[in-house]
Order: structure tokens, then C-alpha cells, then sequence
């Protein structure tokens, strides 16, 4: 499992109350979020305890999320190239062949690497992990918080280990993927922690959801010869993105053969002798069915709030999410929350990571600046890839901007054709006004990488005009960036 839920004790004293120490701040959930609390506050001088279930730190991100996903990514994208190996004039690469269970041990290596890596930096902060499950047990008494430890996640006197006391506890027990009413995961019917470890790439793949990790594994697949179908119920894929990224995320998935369906309803996914066959009914209301070797649903996750005794505190929830303060604080003087759980926050590790950074600040009095929501940057490793940050053209107007586009193919930038990957755009939205950068969004080459540049102009508010005096080095891929700022006052160099 992963930071959702807190640890049973790590040490020698596993049977043993710890009421004889008392934290600064107990942190419960080691995922992105909770980790990088934990560091921070070793950082700031803090004593800090970090509780999680698993015998493993990281959370999904590290362990089932973001980090394997994106491993197995640039697997596909070495092998895109090989593909293609001639063109770039390299010869004899005859017959490559796809090594699943290879790619998969890279895969393992990269993640125990970096779980090695955060018990170093726990030690390194003089930070003290418990494994178990983290509960809350109600109110501060005498400004002292008291979490119980469990070794199994229903609590309850058997599972009891240990208490820990804090000044303070951070919440930071992440979320789990949703699943469609009547289905449980298994080998035929996934989530994002099953189709990590399939034994074999399967010869067909039903994607249900096209966010962030439909569209991931719809990419990954397809690279590696699966025949891919994306359902998605709303009008368009990434929905939370432009829609001329969405429109050409479409098109690009299309010419790689994956079969797109939007505006569709999935009614029944059912298993047959030999994979799932499920049924749908399209965009024009026709009913649809299709059938595979495995189903990947992909409909969002949920809060994992249930099992940590919300109940005995005055926390407030909303949707089974936590309510905060620019602080990161519950409605419960103490508690803070970050991560996942957060109402209203994206389920992103940076986000979660910049909130605990916050959090810990405040704990501190240490001074903060509060998440801008305006200017969290959102990444889709898909190839292509896709960066944004900011308003959409549609948010703008809606707000009540009169806003200037500017947009810059990278096809008419010379290192997009050197890398071979010379779709996509850059897409500026600005004020027509005074120039201020709403939003950028990429949609190409790096463009996960790219987008940093815009979320740093835009938090240093600049504005079009000084973004079009800025150099940017010959020949890279930033400067489709520039020759899209350039482009919004209708003066792009390159096209």
C-alpha cells in the first residue's frame, strides 16, 4: 500500500507506549506530501515523527504513481525511436524486441533506489519513521495531540502498537483509485497499481478515463503495439486542459492508431472466457461494445479520509476532502492536512509536496506563502507530452478578459525536427490589456519540462513584452516560448 494510511513502529519499542517523548509535529502518510513535511521540518529544527503503513516510503507516487509510470514511458519513447533507428542513421538494429519483464525490474530499480534514498533523508533530518497505521484519538489535551498506532487498519485494541504524542499532526494520507460500482480490481480489470505488474504487454487494452493516467497508459501501450480503446464519459480528452490542446491530443492519438471515443457512457464491463468485454454507449447515443485482454479504469481517485477517526475531531469535510486555511490548517487547532485529502487542491505530488512545506512553515513561525492556484503547473507524460499552468482561452474570457493568443507550432523550431517530435504548439493566453500572462499551454516536445519557464515568468508577473526581450539560447526547444510570447503581439520569428 502507500502513505494513505500510517505506520506501525519501526523500532525496538513496538510494544512499548511513547509517551515519554513528545514531537513537535506528527506526520501522518510518507508520500510526497508527507515526506517532504517530514524533511522540512527536520530542516527547520523541528522533532519530527513520520508514520505510514507501508515498510516502504514514497507513497503511490513513488511506488505505483508517478514514478514507475513515467519509467515505463521512457521505456516507450527509446523504443519509439528504434523504430525509427535508420532515419536518424544508425543501422543493424535488426528485430528489437520488447522486454517486458526487464522494463519492469528497471522500473523496480528506479523506485528502490529512490525509497533507499528517502531513508537516507530521514535519517539525515533526525526524522523518526513508525510503520502502522496513524489514527487520530481526538482533541489536543493540554495542547498535546496523541495519534495511535496500528498495526492493521481497522485499529481497535488487537491491532493497538503504540502512541505517539505531538504538538502538532499533519494529515497527509493521499487517496485511492476509484473504481466502477460493481467491479473489484484484479488481473483482467485494473487500476494504476495492477497494470504495473502485468506479466506480459497485452495484445488489446479498453482504457476507461481519459485524465492524466488514461491517457499515460494509453500512450505507453500503443508504443508498444497494444490495441488501445479510450472511453471517455466527458466531451474531450484531458478535460481540464485548452481545447486546442485536447483537440490536438485527440488528433495525435488518433494518427497513432488508438481508437477515441468521447462523449461516451460506460454501462457494463463484464468478464469473458478469455478478457472483458465492455459495453458503451457513444457520443450519438448508439450502443457500443468492445472487447480485450484487460480493462484499465481510470476514473479519478477518492480522499482516504475514512479510517483515521476524522469523527473525534471538529475537522470539516467536504466530499470526503479536508477543509483548510491558506495555512494548510483543519477547523481542529493543530491539525493540518496536505495533500490529496485537501478540498478544493489538485491531486498533484508537487502540490502535495509545496503544502507540507507550507504547513511546516506555520508550525514553525517560519514565514510562507500560500498555494496559488493560478500558478500550479500540470503535466501529462503522454507523447506527445502536454505542460500548462494558468487560465484557459475559455476561463479568460469567462472572467471577463479581452485576451490575445499567441501560439507558435514547434514545427517551425529547428530542435523539435533535430528531436524528431514536431507536433504540437505553445499556446499563450495574455491580457490584451496590460500583457500579463494568464496561461501558457504546451502541447509537444518537453513540454513537461518547459512549462516550468511559464509558472516562473507568471509568478514573477511578467508581461509579454519583456518575455519577447528575453534570450533564449540557439538551438533548444524554449524557443518555441519565445517565439510564442512573440507571437501573441503577431511577431513570431519562426513562423
Amino acid at each position: 500500500m502507500d502513505s494513505g494510511a500510517a505506520r506501525s513502529p519501526r523500532s525496538a519499542r513496538k510494544e512499548t507506549p511513547l509517551a515519554e517523548t513528545i514531537y513537535d509535529v506528527a506526520i501522518i502518510g510518507a508520500g510526497p506530501a508527507g515526506y517532504t513535511a517530514a524533511i522540512r521540518g527536520g530542516q527547520l529544527g523541528l522533532k519530527v515523527a513520520l508514520v505510514d503503513s507501508s515498510d516502504k516510503l514514497g507513497g503511490t507516487c513513488l511506488k505505483v504513481g508517478c514514478i514507475p509510470t513515467k519509467a515505463l514511458l521512457f521505456s516507450a519513447e527509446v523504443w519509439d525511436h528504434l523504430k525509427h533507428a535508420a532515419e536518424y542513421g544508425i543501422d543493424n538494429v535488426t528485430e528489437p524486441q520488447v522486454n517486458w519483464p526487464n522494463m519492469l525490474k528497471r522500473k523496480d530499480a528506479i523506485v528502490a533506489r529512490h525509497t533507499k534514498g528517502l531513508d537516507f533523508l530521514m535519517r539525515k533530518n533526525k526524522v523518526t519513521t513508525f510503520e502502522g497505521y496513524g489514527r487520530l484519538t481526538g482533541p489536543a489535551k493540554d495542547s498535546i495531540h496523541t495519534v495511535g498506532v496500528y498495526t492493521e487498519g481497522g485499529g481497535g485494541a488487537a491491532g493497538e502498537q503504540s502512541y505517539i504524542q505531538a504538538k502538532n499532526v499533519i494529515l497527509a494520507t493521499g487517496s485511492d483509485a476509484k473504481m466502477l460500482p460493481g467491479l473489484e480490481a484484479d488481473t483482467r480489470i485494473l487500476t494504476n497499481i495492477e497494470i504495473l505488474s502485468m506479466p506480459a504487454v497485452p495484445k488489446s487494452l479498453i482504457v476507461i478515463g481519459a485524465g492524466a493516467v488514461g491517457v499515460e497508459f494509453s500512450s505507453i501501450f500503443r508504443s508498444f503495439g497494444s490495441e488501445i480503446t479510450l472511453i471517455e464519459y466527458l466531451p474531450r480528452l484531458v478535460p481540464v486542459e485548452d481545447e486546442e490542446i485536447s483537440k490536438e491530443l485527440t488528433r495525435q492519438f488518433k494518427k497513432r492508431g488508438i481508437d477515441v471515443n468521447t462523449g461516451a457512457k460506460v454501462e457494463k464491463v463484464e468478464k469473458t472466457e478469455a478478457g472483458v468485454k465492455v459495453t458503451f454507449t457513444d457520443q450519438n447515443g448508439k450502443t457500443q461494445v468492445k472487447e480485450a485482454d484487460k480493462v484499465l479504469v481510470a476514473v479519478g481517485r477518492s480522499p482516504r479520509t475514512d479510517n483515521i477517526d476524522i469523527a473525534k475531531t471538529k475537522i470539516e469535510l467536504e466530499r470526503g476532502a479536508i477543509k483548510v486555511n491558506d495555512a494548510m490548517e483543519t477547523a481542529e487547532p493543530g491539525i493540518y492536512a496536505i495533500g490529496d485529502i485537501v478540498s478544493g487542491m489538485p491531486l498533484l505530488a508537487h502540490v502535495g509536496g509545496m503544502g507540507g512545506m507550507i504547513a511546516v512553515a506555520k508550525i514553525a513561525g517560519r514565514p510562507f506563502r500560500p498555494i496559488n492556484h493560478l500558478r500550479i503547473p500540470a503535466c501529462t507524460y503522454t507523447e506527445p507530452q502536454i505542460g500548462s499552468v494558468g487560465l484557459t482561452e475559455a476561463a479568460a474570457k469567462a472572467k471577463g478578459y479581452e485576451v490575445k493568443i499567441g501560439k507558435f507550432p514547434f514545427g517551425g523550431n529547428s530542435k523539435a525536427t533535430i528531436v524528431d517530435s514536431h507536433d504540437g504548439f505553445v499556446k499563450i493566453v495574455a491580457d490584451a490589456k496590460y500583457g500579463e500572462i494568464l496561461g501558457v499551454h504546451i502541447i509537444g516536445p518537453s513540454a513537461t519540462e518547459l512549462i516550468s519557464e511559464a509558472v516562473v515568468a507568471m509568478d514573477l508577473e511578467a508581461t509579454v513584452d519583456e518575455l519577447m526581450y528575453t534570450i533564449h539560447a540557439h538551438p533548444t526547444l524554449a524557443e518555441a516560448m519565445l517565439d510564442a510570447y512573440g507571437a501573441v503581439e503577431g511577431m513570431a520569428i519562426n513562423a
